[in-house]
């Protein structure tokens, strides 16, 4: 069985659910190069993209989750879980897996529930520190979950749970270096406090504004920025801001370690993924939650850094009053920028998909 190592992958909808996986799945291949792998994703959704590019196999289901906003739109929605249900069945027994790895996301609840139900030993890794109702449903049958924070085990009653933080890239961790030799590189004054925000690829509207309505002040305070905006406001941006050599204004960054290196604090959004590679550049954050994310999970995401003092947050709707006076509470402060980055520490996981990975196989007593 261990030369020839059948596994089943499921998560996606967003990058959140989908690079875990793929993570997970890079490691397991390392261990075992001749493992084959299926993903199971959600027909027109960003994994059906991203994991062929990763090398991997990948079938699609016809699935989607409940839609809130619009309640006709659910009509469909039964049929389309028994047919995904009977696709992810056709799909997991002609595979005939050894374990199946679900990470979240429309697809990973019929992929995961079927391989359960087939008899294949399942796993589940919960990115956010609130657990979504998929994972909570599928962790009833899983022989582990694991978590990205802590005490996550009020949500996986009766079910083992380990805190080994997020899956994340690993030039992350790698690639961090000297803030000085960072700041050099990308043609800053090393000697200026500098701040990074990032947005996401498609930018924050939210983060975008509260930059343009404080460019002025940060210019004053002789701050240096590193302004991602995304691709939705970077033209409109970039031709109505003047350029300046302490202002910089990206659509794209795509050497994030070097960034993060820079970096000596850094205002973001709270995505869990986002999280953990800001635990692992351990510099001081403002965190500003995406309000409209599932269940208000990036807000609980900040809670859970704020309440060890890892982080500050501004909420979308304080940002006009609270967003300008936090961060300058941050840059005047030194000893608060020093507390931030050690209590950050705790949050930092560098070896989170190898310990993932070694758990599922002490759990199936597969050796490597």
């Amino acid at each position: 069985m261990n030369k020839n190592l059948k596994i089943v992958m499921s998560g996606g909808g967003t990058g959140g659910h989908i690079f875990p996986a793929i993570a997970i799945a890079d490691e397991i291949k390392k261990r075992f190069p001749t493992a084959e792998f299926l993903f199971i994703g959600a027909n027109g959704k960003m994994e059906m993209e991203k994991v062929p590019q990763s090398g991997y196999k990948i079938v699609g289901l016809n699935i989607a989750g409940f839609d809130r906003g619009n309640l006709l739109k659910n009509i469909n929605l039964p049929f389309k879980v028994m047919s995904s249900l009977m696709k992810a069945k056709k799909a997991i027994k002609e595979f005939k897996p050894d374990f199946a790895v679900g990470t979240g996301g429309f697809a990973s609840g019929p992929a995961l529930f079927t391989a359960s139900r087939l008899g294949v030993p399942i796993f589940v890794q919960e990115q956010n520190s609130l657990a979504g109702k998929t994972n909570i449903f599928l962790s009833k049958k899983a022989k582990a979950v694991f978590t990205a924070y802590p005490n996550m085990e009020k949500f996986f009653h009766g079910t083992k749970t380990f805190f080994l933080g997020n899956p994340i890239r690993k030039n992350i961790i790698t690639d961090l270096t000297d803030s000085k030799q960072a700041k050099e590189k990308l043609g800053l004054n090393p000697d200026k406090l500098t701040i990074l925000s990032v947005g996401g690829s498609l930018g924050s509207r939210t983060l975008n504004n509260g930059w343009k309505e404080n460019l002025e002040e940060i210019n004053h305070k002789g701050y240096q920025l590193i302004w991602q905006t995304g691709k939705t406001d970077f033209k409109d941006l970039s031709s109505s801001i003047q350029h300046s050599e302490s202002i910089q204004i990206k659509e794209f960054i795509s050497d994030m370690a070097l960034a993060y290196s820079a970096a000596d604090i850094i205002v973001s959004r709270a995505g869990a993924i986002a999280i953990s590679e800001l635990a692992m550049a351990k510099k001081p954050v403002l965190l500003v939650p995406f309000p409209f994310a599932s269940e208000d999970h990036q807000t609980k995401n900040a809670m859970t850094l704020v309440e060890k003092n890892a982080a500050k947050m501004v909420k979308d709707i304080e940002m006009k009053e609270k967003f300008l006076p936090t961060l300058l509470e941050i840059c005047e402060n030194e000893n608060l920028r020093k507390e931030m980055s050690a209590n950050l520490e705790f949050f930092a996981k560098p070896k989170a998909t190898e310990e993932i990975v070694t758990e599922i196989l002490k759990t199936l007593k597969i050796s490597s």
